[in-house]
């Protein structure tokens, strides 16, 4: 008896050394390079805060971050592609509000359904800003409505993508000043500048950010903000001239769908590490981006609770059915 007994006991001590042998003998992720997927042109907001955030990514993941580009459909194809990748950690992407809500809304298939982007971390926004070139006629938002409503759909707005934030700010400010102007769509606001500067465009629907960026070339007639921007104090809101147009970008990243949670939380916290870096805060402050500290769990509450807003916003502008 005392024999079994033993041979149990060796057995069982022998099957808790294999156990931690495994758990130990498994990878620690990440132990090998993430791809970082951006879905808008170089230049533009997304991919200026990426590569901000490379460096500091790397040094917290103790991994190289490989920023890579998917250009197309307004983001759409790199989502699409995001959807389809291995939910294993290392593949991710930059993700944006309204776009990964608005797109599948209004176009029905649009590569990828709003709930399989599994929500990581929201790190930043920017309002929309309604800029034209130094020497336009247009001076003030007055002088852009007047001669929008004298010469219906004459103007043209540049901006990023199709049912963005950009396109989105565009029509409600048709509809709140009552006038029809010509939306065209970028592949990105930083391929959209250049469109201007170069008159090809009478005016943008852009970001704080590139207003900021390029306040030497471009005039800024109104940014669709509840308050002035600090780096653009002279640029007056919306609000301030009658038009209750507050809209803009909110920016993260996501994961594939069925992405372990585990996985998800580690980078949700390397991300929130570098939010909260003062180096890359000041960075991010200079160049006009408002941070935001929204982890898995809020951000994904946060673009549910935005769902409900922009289908009743695209049903009552007609948009949806």
């Amino acid at each position: 008896m005392r024999v079994v007994t033993r041979i149990v006991t060796v057995c069982v001590v022998l099957s808790l050394a294999l156990i931690g042998l495994s758990a130990s003998a498994a990878p620690k992720f990440p132990d090998r390079p993430i791809n970082y997927i951006i879905c808008f042109n170089p230049g533009g907001e997304s991919d200026l805060t990426a590569r901000l955030q490379q460096p500091f990514l790397e040094e917290v993941l103790g991994v190289k971050v490989v920023i890579s580009y998917k250009i197309g459909g307004g983001g759409s194809v790199g989502w699409s592609e995001l959807v389809r990748s291995k939910p294993d950690g290392y593949t991710i992407a930059g993700d944006n509000l309204p776009h990964t809500i608005l797109q599948p809304l209004q176009r029905g298939d649009a590569g990828y359904k709003t709930e399989q982007l599994k929500r990581v971390y929201c790190f930043e926004s920017t309002p929309n800003a309604l800029v034209v070139r130094k020497e336009s006629p247009f001076k003030t938002l007055k002088d852009f409505i007047d001669y929008a409503k004298a010469h219906p759909e004459v103007i043209t707005v540049g901006g990023s993508g199709s049912w963005s934030a950009n396109h989105l700010g565009t029509i409600e400010l048709e509809q709140l000043a009552g006038i029809k102007l010509t939306f065209i769509p970028f592949t990105g606001s930083g391929s959209a500048v250049p469109a201007l500067l170069g008159g090809h465009v009478s005016a943008l629907m852009t970001y704080t950010t590139m207003a900021a960026q390029y306040k030497d070339q471009m005039r800024v007639l109104a940014v669709a903000a509840e308050k002035r921007s600090p780096v653009l104090p002279d640029a007056p809101t919306f609000k301030e001239l009658g038009y209750d147009l507050v809209e803009g970008a909110y920016r993260g990243v996501s994961a594939p769908p069925g992405t372990p949670d585990e996985i998800v939380k580690v980078l949700a916290d390397a991300f929130d590490k570098v939010n909260r870096n003062p180096e890359f805060v000041k960075k991010m402050q200079e160049m006009a981006f408002d941070l935001e500290f929204m982890g898995p769990e809020e951000y994904q509450t946060f673009v549910a609770d935005r769902q409900v807003y922009y289908a009743k916003l695209l049903k009552d502008m007609g948009a949806i059915k």
